[in-house]
């Protein structure tokens, strides 16, 4: 079976983000058969062909492994770079460094991300093609969340990200908009609301609540799908491993999890 040359460095483990797999390639690092690759589509089979980075043979996972952590807050989820490292940062990755095997543990991503102080459900897996079912857009996979705000959250605070608001950003200098898609938005006190949205924007729930006059003080995933992280008994910080029929059946509303 063949494969893209970024979808398996990034399986590998090696890399801490797509940036990083995309200068490898670009800079002539990654060698196939002892021969530089910088095309970052190149297909291949990685039983027939050999792959380093910087003289490391580098190997995908034997088998492909789900987990459901229960994210705390302060941690980041992304491998650590070194100046992240040198700021006292901490990875959603260091939880699952001493059970698994090396190899296993180099080649985890987690389906998106939750930023650096909301918590919740985070699923974390070495199937790159899970990643990229679940957190696609036209999936149309709901992910439930408790916002709390810090004003009262008014009936056309709601209304409005009920039917979809105008998010202004500005990342890295580049600034942008976009209109969010609705979203649905359950009152569950003054300044709590349970949000379920349908696609995974940069700090989304955070924006939408800005782009209406509130901000947001507290965030918590629940769910994603039918996949409610309360079923599992998890505590703050923990995690469990899960078959990949369970995510099809949940998530994916697929039963047959061939």
């Amino acid at each position: 079976m063949k494969i893209r040359l970024h979808q398996f460095l990034s399986k590998s483990g090696a890399f801490s983000s797509k940036s990083e797999v995309k200068r490898a390639i670009w800079g002539g690092e990654i060698m196939v058969n002892d021969s530089p690759v910088k095309d970052i589509t190149y297909e291949f089979n990685p039983e027939k062909r050999v792959i380093k980075f910087r003289g490391d043979v580098l190997e995908l996972p034997l088998n492909e492994r789900y987990f459901l952590l229960n994210k705390p807050a302060g941690v980041i989820c992304s491998r650590l770079n070194k100046h992240e490292a040198s700021l006292g940062k901490r990875s959603v990755f260091e939880r699952f460094n001493d059970p698994l095997d090396s190899r296993t543990f180099r080649s985890l991503v987690t389906v998106g991300r939750l930023d650096e102080g909301t918590t919740g459900l985070l699923i974390v897996t070495t199937d790159g093609n899970i990643v990229h079912t679940i957190t696609n857009p036209n999936s149309r996979i709901g992910k439930s969340y408790r916002v709390r705000t810090t004003m009262e959250i008014s009936e056309k605070q709601a209304t409005s990200i009920r039917d979809g608001v105008t998010v202004e950003t500005s990342d890295g200098g580049v600034s942008d908009s976009y209109t969010s898609r609705p979203a649905e938005l359950v009152l569950e006190g003054s300044k709590v609301a349970l949000v379920t949205i349908y696609e995974g924007k940069k700090r989304q729930i955070r924006r939408i609540f800005e782009a209406v006059g509130n901000n947001v003080v507290d965030l918590h995933r629940l769910s994603i799908g039918n996949m409610v992280l309360s079923d599992y008994g998890l505590d703050e910080g923990d995690f469990c491993e899960v078959e990949l029929g369970e995510i099809s059946s949940k998530i994916l509303n697929d039963d047959d999890s061939s």
